[in-house]
């Protein structure tokens, strides 16, 4: 066979028309549209809602659909057809500039949002996402309503214990520092409550937590850790002012234990995604020495030390 025009043409459109076919009819085809067990119609709001995040491109950053192989935020449940039954277009998305928010709903509470759409750098310091504020509070309310049934019926289980333990933490918040921090404490494991830093404070390890804290901590609490970053105003109840540990029982574990889980109804998330171990404790530490004036790092270390360790 010789190399013509017409052979190039032709052979080029037949391996077009089997990757078509391969990429697009086959799975059209074959694939199981009934709703998974996590669907749910949309409500009007959130349909709203929908018609602002499309329209401001923010499917360009975000994808929506966590693969077996993803171990970031969002990656509770792998993304399934029947998940998207009702939505066209479909929103999954190419690109991870910003996390993937297939299971978004629920996992900040309302206040959180409005804080990041009107300036993510207020909650994530390092974000380099573009500030919504130019779309209002009324579609930023929408966009919200949106971002929170993502994860369907799974995200609504979420959303529930975000505004069933809001209630809660505006209630020991209103009671004052003292029953704040004991209900803040009385949630944390009996174990961590009593575990120490066992990491001895170094000029390194300082050095480190500042580090962290100045990427995800201090739009919250500021950079002197008084709880007045510029996220405050937005949220409710406020961020803890760190001062207030001082004398009332703080241990490195009890602020592990909270950098890790989060403080669900809270604008406090988890960061277990986020930080490993040792970063939680340099940046627990960090807080500890420089704000609650109150440390015991290395006080009871025990265990075999790590083997980089001297």
């Amino acid at each position: 066979m010789k190399m013509t025009p017409v052979t190039l043409i032709v052979g080029s459109l037949l391996i077009l028309a089997a990757v078509v076919f391969v990429v697009v009819f086959m799975p059209y085809i074959t694939a199981d549209e009934s709703p998974s067990e996590i669907f749910r119609a949309r409500s009007q709001t959130e349909t709203l809602g929908r018609a602002i995040y499309m329209a401001n491109g923010c499917g360009y950053c975000h994808t929506q659909s966590i693969r077996s192989i993803d171990w970031g935020l969002g990656a509770e449940r792998i993304a399934q057809a029947g998940d998207y039954a009702a939505d066209r277009p479909i929103l999954l998305g190419s690109e991870r500039t910003g996390p993937d928010l297939s299971q978004e709903g629920g996992e900040h509470p309302d206040d959180w949002h409005v804080a990041h759409f009107t300036n993510p750098r207020y909650t994530r310091p390092s974000s380099i996402m573009p500030p919504f504020e130019f779309l209002g509070l009324d579609k930023i309310k929408l966009l919200i309503a949106y971002k929170q049934s993502l994860g369907l019926k799974n995200a609504d289980r979420r959303v529930e214990r975000q505004r069933y333990w809001k209630e809660k933490a505006i209630q020991a918040y209103e009671a004052g520092p003292e029953a704040n921090v004991a209900w803040l404490h009385s949630h944390v494991p009996e174990g961590w409550r009593n575990l120490t830093d066992p990491y001895p404070t170094s000029e390194a390890g300082l050095a480190r937590g500042h580090v962290i804290f100045q990427n995800f901590c201090l739009g919250c609490h500021s950079p002197i850790g008084d709880g007045m970053g510029p996220a405050q105003p937005y949220l409710y109840p406020p961020p803890l002012n760190f001062t207030v540990l001082k004398g009332r029982g703080i241990s490195g574990g009890i602020l592990y234990y909270q950098i890790m889980n989060g403080i669900t109804g809270t604008a406090m998330p988890y960061f277990k995604r986020d930080l490993e171990s040792e970063k939680i404790w340099d940046v627990g530490n960090y807080v500890a020495v420089y704000f609650i004036n109150q440390s015991d790092a290395g006080e009871k270390s025990v265990g075999i030390p790590a083997a980089y360790e001297p």
